[in-house]
């Protein structure tokens, strides 16, 4: 999924830019109050953009747990793994802080408030911290094993940016009334860190991470062909 043939630092501009879409896109749509079907596909639409945009030249990933999972599969190093998670993080903290100064200078809002809204949590009474990681677990397993059926793998067709958005928007879908369906420890992140909003933030990296890692293992070392 990585082109290896493009410099590092164009591939982490890329990575940060399409970060900072999914993060200011899909909790502005939680600021519309658009519901969950609108922020499901807002979600899942800037990941189909963003990868159609820069696929071929950071392999958009978007996500720490993307990146975990082509590493633990095999197919990044460990220190640009650690780059892109950083422009990643980055990439979610600066949109974070552009929503914070935009929806303050919206008369009658708070703008603090509206970032602890679209802050993923626990978010159906009796879920708990181990069903969320299990929850996050799964449905990041399942955006990592697309990502490699669909980008990485030498069979793969030219559908990965449609594949990949979708699997967002579906996995939101399911989840989003139970966990916010973070399934992105960036998506988490950004937001958290700016409105100071921590509840169950671990889930968000443990759930994830567990996720890519096992979507890595089946797919990257298992079902995957080299092209």
């Amino acid at each position: 999924m990585t082109q290896m043939n493009i410099s590092l630092t164009k591939q982490l501009v890329a990575e940060f830019v399409g970060t900072f879409a999914l993060v200011f896109v899909g909790v502005g749509a939680i600021y519309q109050n658009a519901g969950l079907l609108a922020v499901a596909f807002a979600h899942g639409l800037a990941i189909l953009v963003m990868a159609a945009a820069v696929g071929h030249i950071s392999g958009a990933h978007f996500n720490p747990a993307v990146s975990f999972g082509l590493f633990i599969g095999g197919k990044m190093p460990l220190a640009r793994m650690v780059a892109y998670w950083l422009a990643q993080l980055a990439g979610a903290v600066v949109a974070a802080c552009l929503l914070l100064f935009v929806f303050a200078e919206v008369p009658g809002q708070v703008a603090s408030q509206t970032l602890i809204k679209g802050t993923p949590d626990l978010l159906k009474e009796g879920i708990t911290a181990v069903q969320g990681i299990v929850i996050e677990a799964v449905l990041t397993f399942f955006l990592v094993f697309v990502v490699y059926g669909s980008a990485v793998d030498g069979r793969a067709g030219k559908i990965a940016p449609i594949a990949i958005g979708f699997t967002v928007t579906l996995d939101i879908l399911f989840n989003g009334p139970l966990t916010g369906a973070a399934m992105n420890p960036a998506r988490a992140f950004g937001p958290a860190l700016v409105s100071g909003y921590w509840h169950n933030h671990i889930v968000y990296w443990i759930g994830p991470l567990l996720g890519g890692a096992v979507g890595g293992l089946v797919y990257g070392r298992y079902l995957i062909k080299e092209p």
